[in-house]
């Protein structure tokens, strides 16, 4: 009985954190108070005490997570570049796009991570220096240390597309930039 509690009550939080970095992703994570991420969860607000010590708790807890689960999804990709020209087409798609809180958590939360706290700023840290070590491995298997540059720059310009595309109220000019950064990100990688 003990174990089922420690399970259910670890399986709880992980649904908040997953329900959480949807909406954050959706609405920002300003515009996201507890009473709303755990209706979303489908709990009371009185029940989010006994996961999380704040706000900032849990927002830490879900970049790493978003993160974690982005970089598990590479294994799925084909090896090598091939795999990363994958990753450029989906990830600069009109798909990703229209549907934020299923996307990247860089290109929905980028300007809010950087008025977090230190904690949440952390767990990003990590997790976009673990994306960086993923594409430099795949641009160069044999040395991926040398690769690191381009793998800086080829993350930042996914990032910066998608987050421009987005910004865009003319649905065929986003269009353009998503297009004309599949080709930019592609070329820049060979």
């Amino acid at each position: 009985m003990v174990r089922y509690a420690k399970e259910h009550k670890q399986a709880t939080r992980q649904r908040i954190i997953e329900t959480a970095g949807h909406r954050f992703k959706q609405d920002g994570i300003d515009g996201s108070g507890i009473s709303t991420l755990m209706s979303d969860a489908g709990l009371t607000n009185g029940a989010f005490y006994a996961h999380f010590a704040s706000k900032d708790d849990l927002v830490a807890n879900v970049v790493t997570d978003q993160l974690r689960t982005q970089v598990a999804g590479y294994g799925t990709l084909r090896p090598g570049r091939q795999g990363l020209e994958d990753l450029v087409r989906e990830y600069l798609s009109p798909g990703h796009r229209d549907h934020p809180g299923d996307g990247c958590p860089s290109a929905a939360l980028l300007d809010e991570i950087s008025r977090c706290g230190d904690e949440t700023q952390q767990a990003y840290t990590d997790g976009a220096r673990d994306i960086v070590n993923e594409i430099a491995a795949r641009l160069t298997p044999a040395n991926p240390q040398s690769a690191r540059g381009k793998a800086i720059g080829l993350f930042t310009m996914m990032v910066g597309t998608l987050q421009l595309s987005r910004a865009l109220s003319d649905q065929k000019f986003s269009d353009e930039v998503l297009a004309q950064g599949i080709e930019n990100a592609l070329s820049f990688m060979h």
